[in-house]
């Protein structure tokens, strides 16, 4: 059995829905179900694409947060990709669980809009999972939420693993009358002229280099990307400044990065690298930008956590505040 899960909130590290989807994807994973997640707001060049991803799914998560209204942009164009690209027939035997969490108003509303658009797209939902969370602690430290969410993960293998039978929805008659592949009418001229290009020798090697130029620059980027991380350690492990009795590990998620910054400091001992699934005493949430300021020397840590919107942190306070001692990167 394998289970898509479509993340479409921000990817903060007190998002709720995030919470909520990790818990359901351990539990999902002990079942030896292949899961496998798509994180919207870092594919969002490529949402059109995603459609494509469904044909080997049993079944999906929809997952989004409403800060203040709605589902949100990555999720609406991931359905509307669908909609417009999407093999109906594979999404007619696809179940769905919708999960949204709130921090403001209107999470049953968008959880039953989601149901409604696997619906209408002719796929078969699950019983999905809304609640208001402010903050995520609500979560973490209540048994019975935790337990809420694990039984949720276990009801939805239940169910696309029982093939369990839905009753027809009239929504579903919106898409027998509308999504209906329009017909394009070409005139004998423009049906020679396209002819032409597909057998055009010249035209196609055209196309063929136009690819080829793509990922040579997509190459390079993920050169320039590597290369930048490894300035970025090398940045560290010069700066630092070895405090006796400290032993803390630092993860520092950046946007847009698939990999966090692992900083481990134990008395004199330092080691750096980009590693996934490493907990952490200190989360931090950054850009590179900001991350790159700090290094040259620009701004301290604590600056750019008191400068709005540049740094979120979670965890011990008086750990962030040793890390401007432990790596001094600012002169005098």
């Amino acid at each position: 059995m394998k289970i898509n899960i479509y993340y479409g909130g921000r990817g903060l590290l007190d998002d709720p829905s995030l919470f909520v989807v990790n818990k359901m994807q351990e539990v999902l994973e002990e079942l030896n179900v292949t899961v496998e997640r798509f994180m919207l707001v870092e594919m969002k060049n490529n949402i059109t694409m995603l459609p494509q991803t469904l044909k080997d799914a049993d079944g999906i998560i929809l997952a989004t947060t409403v800060e203040w209204y709605g589902i949100g942009g990555y999720l609406q164009t991931f359905l509307d990709s669908c909609w417009l690209y999407g093999d109906k027939e594979k999404i007619s035997s696809i179940y769905m669980c919708p999960i949204v969490m709130s921090t403001t108003y209107g999470e049953r509303d968008a959880k039953l809009n989601l149901s409604i658009a696997w619906e209408i797209l002719g796929g078969k939902p699950c019983s999905g999972i809304c609640g208001y969370i402010p903050d995520t602690s609500m979560l973490e430290t209540n048994k019975k939420y935790l337990e809420i969410i694990e039984k949720k993960a276990e009801n939805v293998y239940r169910t696309i693993n029982q093939k369990v039978a839905c009753l027809p929805a009239s929504n579903q008659a919106v898409n027998q009358k509308v999504a209906v592949n329009k017909n394009i009418n070409l005139t004998p001229q423009e049906s020679e002229q396209l002819s032409q290009y597909v057998s055009d020798e010249s035209y196609v090697q055209t196309q063929k280099e136009d690819i080829r130029e793509l990922a040579s620059y997509f190459q390079g980027q993920l050169d320039r990307d590597e290369n930048e991380e490894e300035k970025l350690l090398e940045a560290f492990r010069k700066h630092f400044k070895p405090q006796n009795g400290c032993k803390v590990t630092y993860k520092v998620v950046l946007e847009g990065r698939k990999k966090p910054l692992m900083l481990w400091v134990h008395n004199a001992e330092l080691k750096c690298s980009f590693a996934d699934n490493q907990d952490g005493d200190v989360l931090i949430s950054t850009d590179m930008d900001t991350l790159t300021e700090i290094t040259r020397g620009r701004m301290t840590f604590q600056r750019a956590f008191m400068s709005v919107g540049s740094m979120k942190v979670k965890g011990d306070f008086k750990l962030l505040r040793m890390l401007d001692q432990l790596f001094v990167f600012m002169e005098g």
